[in-house]
């Protein structure tokens, strides 16, 4: 397997992880249980570890495409740049769901305040992972891009 190849394992975990402890979070603030709020903050820690792990094999996976026909620098340069925006607030999101897990644990009075600042993380990480997967999901796929235009393709039968 090569970078690239890496790339697209890893990739798509931030995005799902994040909408999935984004989901339970809200369930355990809705429920009052710590417990489920503490798998919302695993997730959110895994998810950023997955993130590190896509920007790892970014740069390798950009070297491999960025001269293929109809990839320009600049679809990759976008999709790199709204990706480090998502793997920041990832991280930052790791670090408060650390603080969360151990005020959870402590039975700390500013546990709920953590868990508001987390949901709130959260769903800007989500909007960031929603814009980092439709860039990245650009590069290749040319059909999702916004100035996509469909050239009618003639078959052999057709005379």
């Amino acid at each position: 397997m090569n970078d690239a190849h890496y790339h697209l394992v890893v990739n798509h975990f931030p995005i799902i992880g994040s909408i999935l402890g984004m989901g339970i979070l809200l369930g355990g603030i809705i429920l009052k249980n710590n417990t489920v709020k503490n798998v919302s903050y695993c997730l959110f820690i895994v998810a950023a570890v997955f993130a590190a792990m896509s920007m790892a094999t970014g740069e390798g996976a950009e070297e491999m495409v960025e001269h293929m026909p109809n990839i320009g620098r600049h679809i990759i340069h976008e999709h790199e740049e709204i990706a480090e925006k998502l793997a920041l607030t990832l991280y930052i999101l790791a670090i408060v769901s650390i603080l969360g897990l151990y005020t959870n644990i402590k039975k700390h009075s500013k546990a709920q305040i953590i868990s508001f600042v987390t949901l709130v993380l959260a769903g800007l990480a989500i909007f960031l992972a929603q814009k980092t997967g439709t860039t990245g999901g650009e590069i290749r796929h040319t059909e999702i891009r916004a100035d996509y235009k469909q050239t009618p393709v003639k078959h052999d039968d057709e005379d």
